[in-house]
C-alpha cells in the first residue's frame, strides 16, 4: 500500500508538469518564430507536442491505477484511487476538501489539451 501510494504521489505531481513542459515548449517556438501569427502548421505540431506531453502522462497514470494489470481501468479501480487521492488531500481528515487543501496540492485545472 505504501509503495501504490508513493506512486500515485509521483504520478499526480509529474502530471502539472507535463502540462507546464508544454506550455515552455509552446511559449519557446512562439519566441523562435517571432512576433508574427504562428502558421497552422506551426499550431498543428505545437498541438500535437502537447498531445504527447499528455498521453505519455496518462500511461503513467494507467500503470498506477490498473491493479489488475488489464490495459484498462475499471469504475472499481478508479473509484479506489480516487478515495485514496481523496485521503491524502484531505489533511484535516474532515471528509471534505477546503480552499487551503486544494490550494496546497498539486491537483491544478489545466484546459483541454486537443484544443
Amino acid at each position: 500500500m505504501f509503495r501504490l501510494s508513493r506512486i500515485v504521489r509521483v504520478v499526480v505531481a509529474a502530471l502539472p508538469l507535463a502540462v507546464v513542459t508544454a506550455a515552455s515548449v509552446a511559449a519557446q517556438s512562439e519566441k523562435s518564430i517571432g512576433a508574427g501569427s504562428p502558421t497552422p502548421e506551426t499550431e498543428k505540431a505545437e498541438r500535437e507536442k502537447k498531445l504527447v506531453l499528455a498521453t505519455d502522462a496518462a500511461k503513467q497514470l494507467l500503470l498506477v491505477m490498473d491493479t489488475d494489470n488489464s490495459g484498462k481501468v475499471s469504475k472499481q479501480e478508479w473509484m479506489k484511487f480516487m478515495e485514496e487521492e481523496f485521503g491524502r488531500l484531505d489533511t484535516d481528515h474532515t471528509g471534505q476538501l477546503n480552499v487551503k487543501e486544494l490550494t496546497q496540492s498539486r491537483v491544478r485545472m489545466r484546459p483541454y489539451v486537443g484544443k
